[in-house]
């Protein structure tokens, strides 16, 4: 390998030279003129039309559920016409509530090739969680599963906007359990909203622009509420291309992975992924499901993530690609029935949400000798990846998310830096620890009606991801730490704000600061610090109680520690954060 391989750059220069599949030119997107993929798909219709090459190929499986390429392509077709047919607009918002479930990746590519907006809300919030998603988008269609109806159903007096709510079943061989109908808001089963499913079912003709709003998943911020950060169909479309680059890059770079021995003549297993995070988030669903819907890959899904279920599910149906955190690639590695299991079909260990340790990389290189790791870097704001370190690359680099896309610019802003434009000083290496902007196509116009937060986040195209981070001469990015007030549990973003508040709901607490600390698995878990009022007294099992009755399960701490003196503060009254960490950690 050594000196026959060619540099990032130079692959780079290759790969987008005129003429080339990922060809680059310049387009206007919202006023500003960006470098853009020539060839990539101009809306998520075209992108959904790609499936159609894989036919018969299996695309969905769940449990002894099997959804076929042309299946899907009917079935997401005819709902998109039932949609318009009860009303739907292009622009108007569609939720989807729900776990991961074939009917969940129907009701998305039936909304959004109507020009409609698809509005994926975490499964895991409170029903108080749930309003508010539901009221924000002031969605008029929302597609649940039977468990999200049962926290939405009290709900439905207080959603003016919302007109259907579709139930998927968990069993596609039952109709789902629908309970009392509702005086104003139609509730309908699933199948019985879609109907009969034509065998040559093409989705409606809508005039739908790359530009146009597709998407908005919710992310939670540092203050406040979470914020709707609204995707276009280029931004979808983007990230494909992203990936799709990447892999392409390392392959033209050090070539494709020899085969194990004995099966240098067999046929490569077709393109099969284990779906291991949710399809509400941007990672799951812009960075799995879209990729696999237009390269033809089979996703395979799972009631609930058990490593022991994982091993089985990988050697049955020869998944190709795992991961996505890096504690589910933890989990399988550390099962004490690893080494029972065949899994000789794996060619890829990708994650991203979260800081992998490097001894993460070498662990997989040593179980998967022919599997590429894989790291990578985005955001909700980014439309999933704009780095991407994989391969050799990322062996030899573990702490590096990778360079930027090359449609992508990034910088390292100062922290006193106040423009609202990087130098290009910023936007070379090698640079000090700043904050990491990024600007390009993927990144999203904006959050739904909040135009400060859109303000204070994005300028002139540049998104201020919150993340500090380093860049080397060679533009290989570092993320060292997280402006933002964070923390990431098993690749859900935990901010610490949102959980002091609904702790500082309890009466016995007098003050409290919630922290990350280590976790085997995790990566991290939520503490909360407690400083109990005068005479009152508050238990772990309480306090976890009382707190989650108004945040998601994954929001809610897992560790306790009270103190009788005061948290450790700044002369500004801002907690010491580090300091307190330190301090009960020992």
């Amino acid at each position: 390998m050594g000196d026959t391989v060619i540099s990032v750059a130079e692959a780079n220069a290759q790969m987008t030279a005129p003429g080339q599949p990922f060809e680059m030119v310049e387009a206007e997107v919202f006023g500003m003129t960006m470098r853009v993929w020539k060839n990539a798909p101009a809306t998520m219709r075209s992108l959904l039309d790609l499936s159609l090459n894989f036919g018969t190929n299996d695309f969905l499986v769940y449990e002894d559920e099997r959804i076929t390429f042309d299946r899907h392509y009917r079935m997401a077709s005819t709902l998109a016409h039932r949609l318009m047919e009860r009303g739907l607009t292009k622009g108007d918002r569609v939720v989807i509530a729900a776990r991961n479930l074939p009917r969940w990746v129907v009701s998305f590519w039936g909304t959004v090739v109507t020009g409609a907006i698809s509005v994926p809300l975490n499964a895991w919030w409170t029903a108080e969680e749930l309003e508010y998603g539901f009221t924000d988008s002031g969605a008029r269609v929302a597609f649940v599963d039977e468990e999200r109806l049962e926290r939405v159903r009290p709900l439905l007096d207080d959603l003016p906007s919302l007109e259907h709510l579709i139930v998927i079943s968990t069993d596609f061989k039952r109709p789902a359990a629908l309970g009392e109908p509702h005086s104003r808001v139609r509730i309908w089963d699933f199948d019985d909203f879609l109907g009969d499913v034509a065998d040559d079912a093409t989705p409606p003709a809508v005039d739908i622009d790359p530009d146009d709003d597709a998407t908005m998943f919710y992310t939670s911020g540092t203050t406040g509420r979470p914020k709707g950060a609204v995707g276009t169909h280029r931004n979808a479309n983007t990230n494909l291309m992203n990936l799709f680059f990447t892999g392409a890059r390392n392959t033209l770079r050090y070539g494709a992975p020899t085969p194990p021995p004995g099966a240098e003549d067999a046929p490569a297993p077709r393109g099969s992924s284990l779906l291991s995070v949710p399809l509400f988030h941007a990672t799951g669903c812009l960075a799995t499901m879209t990729v696999n819907t237009a390269a033809g890959g089979k996703i395979v899904m799972m009631h609930r993530f058990d490593a022991g279920k994982a091993l089985q599910v990988i050697q049955d149906e020869k998944i190709q690609s795992i991961g996505g955190v890096p504690t589910i690639a933890m989990q399988i590695l550390d099962h004490p029935d690893f080494h029972k299991y065949d899994l000789s079909s794996i060619r890829t260990v990708a994650y991203g949400g979260a800081p992998a340790p490097p001894e993460l990389v070498r662990r997989i290189k040593e179980s998967f000798p022919v599997a590429a790791p894989s790291n990578g870097y985005g955001m909700t704001e980014t439309s999933a990846g704009v780095c991407v370190n994989n391969g050799p690359d990322y062996v030899a680099r573990p702490e590096s998310c990778g360079t930027i896309i090359p449609v992508c610019d990034a910088a390292i802003v100062p922290e006193d830096f106040d423009g609202d434009e990087p130098t290009l000083e910023m936007m070379h290496g090698p640079t000090g620890t700043g904050e990491l902007w990024v600007r390009g196509p993927s990144v999203v116009r904006g959050y739904w009606h909040k135009p400060e937060a859109t303000e204070a986040t994005f300028t002139k195209g540049w998104v201020h991801t919150g993340d500090l981070a380093r860049m080397d001469e060679e533009g290989y990015i570092y993320i060292v730490d997280r402006a933002k007030d964070m923390i990431i549990r098993g690749g859900e973003n935990v901010y610490s704000v949102i959980v002091e508040a609904a702790i500082f709901k309890h009466p016995a607490v007098a003050d409290c600061a919630v922290i990350g600390v280590p976790h085997p698995t995790l990566g991290e878990e939520v503490a909360a610090v407690i400083v109990l009022r005068p005479g009152m007294t508050a238990t772990d099992e309480e306090l976890s109680q009382f707190v989650g009755g108004h945040l998601g399960r994954f929001e809610v701490p897992s560790r306790y520690f009270f103190r009788a003196e005061p948290l450790p503060r700044n002369p500004q009254g801002k907690v010491l954060k580090r300091e307190l960490r330190e301090t009960v950690l020992g």
